[in-house]
């Protein structure tokens, strides 16, 4: 496992989750579902962490992520009119926590998330670069110019391209917030489901 430099200060809004140390999470998605796009989200050592359930019939694609006491963390909810792909994270009073949205490059794909750490009141905002077949993306800290997270799409099995699965393992760097690294790599995988070609592009 690479590991990531810690942050001299905390980025993020969930204190109970932010990483000690560099963290790999394992997200997968359930087979079958008949909640929609679920997730298993787990630690690399097998420890449950959230999980994040996907409403069928809402237009906004709805996900609702818990911890696994069953508390609501927060919803990742598609914004609709907007030029770009735009994906609200709104935390379990409603309020918008986070906003994540596509853009173009050209020999592979971004996104953007800007959100405000409570703590701090730092406004923060994160640049996702991805490859041009959007297996894997950095989740650069833009004011300090730091990896603070990394997506890998895991090689699929057999099993995995049967049901259309996908399998992601997300690197978190200390002093950062999981849960929300978790909203990013959802968003990925809701843009890439789309067939808009790109990490959220």
């Amino acid at each position: 496992m690479a590991q990531l430099a810690p942050l001299a200060q905390p980025i993020g809004v969930f204190d109970d989750y932010f990483a000690r140390q560099t963290e790999v999470i394992v997200l997968r998605e359930k087979v079958m579902s008949l909640t929609g796009d679920s997730f298993e989200i787990k630690m690399q050592n097998g420890h449950p962490l959230f999980r994040v359930e996907g409403k069928v019939l809402s237009i906004s694609g709805r996900k609702t992520l818990t911890d696994m006491s069953g508390r609501k963390l927060f919803d990742i909810v598609k914004e609709h009119l907007h030029i770009h792909t735009t994906f609200a994270v709104e935390d379990a009073s409603g309020r918008k926590i986070m906003t994540v949205k596509s853009g173009f490059a050209l020999l592979g794909s971004k996104a953007t998330a800007t959100f405000t750490t409570p703590r701090t009141g730092q406004q923060e905002v994160l640049k996702m670069k991805g490859n041009w077949f959007d297996s894997a993306a950095d989740i650069v800290d833009e004011r300090i110019g730091a990896v603070v997270g990394r997506i890998d799409r895991k090689l699929l099995s057999g099993r995995d391209l049967l049901f259309g699965q996908q399998t992601y393992a997300l690197t978190v760097a200390p002093n950062v917030d999981m849960a929300l690294m978790v909203a990013l790599c959802i968003c990925m995988d809701e843009k890439n489901n789309e067939g808009g070609g790109g990490l959220l592009g």
